[in-house]
């Protein structure tokens, strides 16, 4: 088969997305580990670390979302990237000069989510103008491959180079990746004018809640939006608690549980390029459907892990599972939500959609934890997987056509540059 190119200026965005992607990967756990290791934290710090500043930087996002879909798309990915670039360079400049402390890697790390949230939702709108509608799915397609090609490799390079050169190593890689990304996003080249409003002029209040508005009164986009803020939230809400069970009650290496959250990534490759051709068999709707549902079906085998090599396999296995059913399922739903969301809404919907599924994931992982302190980590895993089995419910159960035809661009101008630049 050959490989179908979807253009120069889409190649630069994918370049831009793997830049990041791979940095932040090499970066996965960095502030933890500094947090442990440099300044000697407890798990109550290290665990109020990850939460607050994933909670603080959705919230501070909220009025980004109306300020990106009024504003040129690529400028704001760049000024993203070089904000988060600035914030996490600041981390081993001040571990260099002996002055790292807590509070900077909560500042930092509430920038750095915050920026995040504006960035996605810049690049989706941004993604929608670069390719034509019947190409979106592809896209999305090599997104979801670059993301789980990162999450394979990223993770033991980064440990492997914290013990080499130290424990900020990894935080100087993800800055380098947001750089590298703008220089990237700036490559697309061409002009974009700024988009015209399509509500009378001035800031409003209700700019801020326009993105939830437009997601609570869609149809098509309810459903999907509640799901996966859900599957998101227990998904993550668990994996500290299945950390807890592996390296503390049963006593594994952290060399095999590395290996069991490592290897199975290989399904996200399989499932995201297998997507296309599920689509083009099955239909859209058909395939979200079956794989949304299928995914739901593995996290409650975590709860059944025990000692030695076989409950290593086992995990594996349900590991292995659920990354592929992601992976077709995740660019199958992202090219739906996009398809469905209107042009001038896409930015709010997915900074919205973003600001929820980080609160969501926070507030989650606060609630597993306390379960897992009363009833231990095994039973709050159970429980997580037994509502990950209501999580279909939430899905569309109807196939819809898009609610508005997009101009197919052009490759060097007409709408691509008109909308994206």
């Amino acid at each position: 088969m050959v490989r179908r190119s979807l253009g120069r200026r889409f190649g630069w965005l994918w370049t831009a997305y793997a830049a990041s992607t791979f940095g932040t990967s090499l970066a996965l756990d960095a502030f933890p580990l500094i947090a442990i290791l440099v300044l000697g934290a407890g798990p109550g710090q290290v665990s109020l670390l990850a939460a607050a500043g994933l909670a603080a930087g959705a919230v501070v996002a909220v009025p980004l979302g109306p300020w990106v879909e009024s504003s040129r798309k690529r400028p704001v990915m760049i000024g993203m990237d070089l904000i988060r670039f600035a914030a996490l360079m600041s981390v081993p400049a001040a571990f260099a000069l002996g002055r790292l402390t807590l509070l900077q890697l909560l500042v930092v790390s509430v920038i750095v989510a915050a920026a995040g949230i504006a960035f996605r939702a810049a690049s989706g709108a941004c993604l929608k103008a670069l390719v034509r509608p019947g190409d979106l799915l592809v896209a999305n397609g090599r997104f979801e491959s670059t993301t789980w090609t990162a999450t394979v490799l990223g993770p033991p390079l980064g440990g492997a180079a914290i013990g080499l050169f130290g424990p900020v190593t990894t935080v100087l890689a993800d800055a380098v990746g947001h750089l590298l990304s703008a220089a990237a996003v700036r490559a697309i080249g061409g002009r974009e004018p700024r988009p015209a409003r399509t509500g009378p002029p001035g800031f409003r209040a209700g700019d801020l809640l326009e993105g939830w508005r437009y997601i609570l009164t869609h149809p098509a986009l309810r459903p999907l939006f509640f799901n996966s803020i859900l599957v998101k939230g227990l998904i993550l809400a668990t994996s500290p608690l299945l950390a807890v069970l592996m390296l503390g009650n049963l006593g594994f290496a952290p060399w095999q549980y590395g290996l069991a959250f490592g290897a199975p990534c290989v399904g996200g490759l399989i499932g995201s390029h297998m997507a296309p051709r599920l689509v083009a068999r099955f239909g859209q709707h058909k395939v979200m459907l079956t794989t949304g549902t299928l995914r739901a079906c593995w996290l409650l085998g975590l709860a059944f892990v025990h000692p030695g090599t076989t409950g290593l396999v086992l995990v594996i296995t349900v590991e292995l599972g659920l990354i592929t059913c992601m992976g077709v399922f995740n660019p199958v739903s992202a090219t739906y939500r996009l398809q469905q969301t209107a042009t001038d809404r896409v930015a709010r919907t997915l900074a919205a959609w973003s600001v929820t599924g980080n609160i969501t994931v926070a507030a989650l992982t606060a609630l597993w934890g306390l379960l897992a302190a009363i009833t231990g980590p095994r039973i709050a895993i159970a429980a997580a997987g037994i509502v990950m089995l209501t999580t279909p419910l939430l899905l569309p159960r109807h196939a819809r056509t898009p609610p508005e035809p997009d101009p197919a661009p052009r490759e060097p101008g007409g709408p691509v540059r008109r909308l994206c630049g």
